[in-house]
This record gives C-alpha cells, sequence and structure tokens, in this order.
C-alpha cells in the first residue's frame, strides 16, 4: 500500500493512561516508521470540560468547527474514529456531510459502562453506540466475543482487529525481596466502579493484594481497604516491575472489550485470573496461562499454578505488527476530488497556532 496521510480522532488521549491511547500510540508510531503520515485529533487541541463522574477524562467543548478546519487543511487519505464522544461525533458529521468514508473502533463496552454509573437500559444505550456506528465502512473490533455480541445487538461491518504486547518491556524478571506474604495478587488498570475492583478486594485469598493505577475510585478504596497497598498511577518501567513481580493477575471487570493489562501480565510470565467474560474468555484460551470461573476465588486459586513459561509463550503471539497491519488495511482511502478546493494542505497545528 502506496504511503498514506491518516487521521485518527479520539477523545481518549494524552495525558490519559490506558488501553485504547497505548494501541493508538503504538500503532500510530508503527505507521509512521513505515513512512506514513498519522496525526492524531485529541482533546489536547479543543478547549475541554471534565467528564462528570471522571474529571480525569476530558470531553471537547463544541469542537465540530474547529476539527471541521484541521481535518479540511490536514487533508487526509483516511479518517479513523476511535471513540463515540463528542469529537467521535464531530468527525462522524463532518464526513457524513461530505459523503466522506470512515471507519470506527469498539474500543471500551461503553452500554455497559453507562450501566454501572447510571440505570440506564442496556437497549437504549446500544442504539446509541449502534447509530455512531452504522455509517462506518468498518467496525474494528478486537475479540469475537464481542463481535458475537455486538452482531447480535444489530451492529454491521464488523472487522477483527487484534492487539499487541511490547515483550520488550514486559517481561520475566527476578523476584525482589518485599514486605508482604506471597503469593501476591495484582490488579493493573484505571481505578473505577466499571473496573469492579471491590470484587477482588474483598476475596478471602492468602498473601498480598496490590492496586496498581490512579482514577475516580482510588480515594475511596484506599479508605475501606486499609491492608492493600496502593501504587497510585506509576510509569511503564515501574508497572513492568510490579507485573513481574506478582504471581498472579486478577482481572475483575465485566465490562472491557480485550483488557490489554491481561496480555502484558502475561508477557512477565504471571498468569491471569478473571470472569468468563469478553476480555478474559479470549486471552486466557489455555490452562496453563491461568483460569476464568463465576466465583472469582476459585478462578485466583485456579490461576495461581499457571506455567511462567506458558503465559509468557502465549503472549508473544499477540504482537503490534500485525495490529497496525490489521488497522492499515481496514481504511478506507478519502478520493482525493473531496479535497480539490483546497489550494494548500498543510499540518493542522500550523494552522491552529
Amino acid at each position: 500500500m502506496s504511503r498514506m496521510r491518516i487521521a485518527i480522532v479520539s477523545d481518549a488521549w494524552r495525558p490519559q493512561i490506558n488501553g485504547v491511547v497505548r494501541t493508538i500510540e503504538t500503532v500510530a508510531q508503527i505507521l509512521r516508521t513505515e513512512g506514513h503520515e498519522v496525526e492524531v485529533f485529541g482533546p489536547d487541541r479543543f478547549h475541554t470540560l471534565p467528564c462528570p463522574t471522571y474529571p480525569e477524562i476530558r470531553l471537547s467543548l463544541l469542537p465540530s468547527a474547529r476539527l471541521s478546519h484541521m481535518l479540511k487543511l490536514f487533508a487526509p487519505d483516511a479518517i479513523h474514529l476511535v471513540t463515540e464522544g463528542p469529537l467521535g461525533w464531530a468527525a462522524r458529521a463532518f464526513c457524513l456531510k461530505r459523503g466522506i468514508p470512515f471507519t470506527s473502533a469498539y474500543h471500551t463496552r461503553f452500554p455497559e459502562y453507562v450501566r454501572a454509573r447510571v440505570r440506564i437500559p442496556l437497549a437504549w444505550s446500544y442504539a446509541f453506540v449502534r447509530r455512531f456506528h452504522a455509517p462506518s465502512a468498518a467496525v474494528l473490533v478486537v475479540a469475537q466475543s464481542i463481535r458475537d455480541e455486538l452482531a447480535s445487538w444489530g451492529f454491521r461491518n464488523l472487522v477483527p482487529w487484534s492487539r499487541g504486547v511490547d515483550i520488550a518491556a514486559f517481561r520475566p524478571r527476578p523476584r525482589e525481596a518485599h514486605d508482604g506474604a506471597r503469593p501476591i495478587w495484582l490488579y493493573a488498570g484505571r481505578v473505577a466502579i466499571e473496573k469492579n475492583i471491590k470484587a477482588f478486594l474483598d476475596l478471602d485469598l492468602p498473601g498480598t493484594k496490590w492496586v496498581v493505577g490512579g482514577g475516580p475510585q482510588l480515594a475511596e478504596l484506599k479508605r475501606r481497604y486499609k491492608g492493600i497497598q496502593f501504587f497510585g498511577t506509576v510509569d511503564t518501567k515501574e508497572l513492568s516491575m510490579r507485573y513481574a513481580q506478582a504471581d498472579c493477575f486478577v482481572f475483575p471487570s465485566r465490562t472491557d472489550t480485550f483488557g490489554l493489562v491481561m496480555v502484558e501480565a502475561l508477557a512477565s510470565g504471571v498468569p491471569v485470573a478473571g470472569y468468563p467474560v469478553p476480555g478474559p474468555l479470549d486471552i486466557v484460551t489455555v490452562p496453563a496461562v491461568g483460569a476464568i470461573d463465576e466465583d472469582l476465588r476459585t478462578a485466583c486459586l485456579a490461576a495461581v499454578t499457571g506455567n511462567p513459561v506458558a503465559c509468557r509463550r502465549h503472549a508473544e503471539s499477540f504482537t503490534w505488527s500485525s495490529c497496525a497491519e490489521q488497522f492499515l488495511a481496514t481504511l478506507h482511502p478519502i478520493p482525493r476530488t473531496a479535497w480539490q478546493p483546497l489550494k494548500r494542505r498543510v499540518r493542522p497545528d500550523a494552522a491552529a497556532s
């Protein structure tokens, strides 16, 4: 495929630290090394407001006019929409108004996230998300279980999109002495109600529990669970160390589409425990790398005996190069005639200054 100018529009972007942001960053970096020009249009380029109940997430305020101007100046060969937030909807409207094709991705089980906070019927939320993705030329979905679920809700044009892991950053390391007893049970990720972390913290397990990550529920959990070690938000180096020191990674979420942290744990030689829901069902596919069960304690006690070598080998099957290749293959080229009225093409940052 010839070199392309690719616009990625995402409401999830730095300084957020999560699987969506890491996926976008990594794919964009790989595509740039292959000679493609990639621009990410995130909230950092717009006036924003804190998201209700989740102030760490910034929502772009009335972004349509500014985003439209920036996209016209960039004149991309393809547009991809990452999220169903204000920027995603603004980009969708931009494309539909001009008859421009676009692709999109389903990264987050938005209806389940909403239901965890507000008792809105799932059917309403799924109708909202289905409307967003309906005009998309291809809806990228990470897991087969999620594709099946979305198809049952009437979604179309669903295509697979794998994930990868940085096996150089996340790898087995020698065990170090620490203050708590083993085994070490680790959760890493956003500390928020939809992650169902209390289900993990309430478990009667031997050893020590670690929680790595920040989020709106962190202060509450630290007050309530005095015997748990909370490390807050950490950089990649410390995160990789925490993974490698753990005996089992516990993934209590029932609302994720995948769970990149599970693959990072496996790459570190650490088995995974979780519920039999999308994410764990798609990653913990052989007994040697973990266990899934409706009784999370049962899953933990079974998973902790997993084989570190098998965990590492399983993680190596998830590659970022394949992820980037699949992303590129699904893009739908925009006819150059769409940008003909534009006399010159410049970087959108230059126009915004």
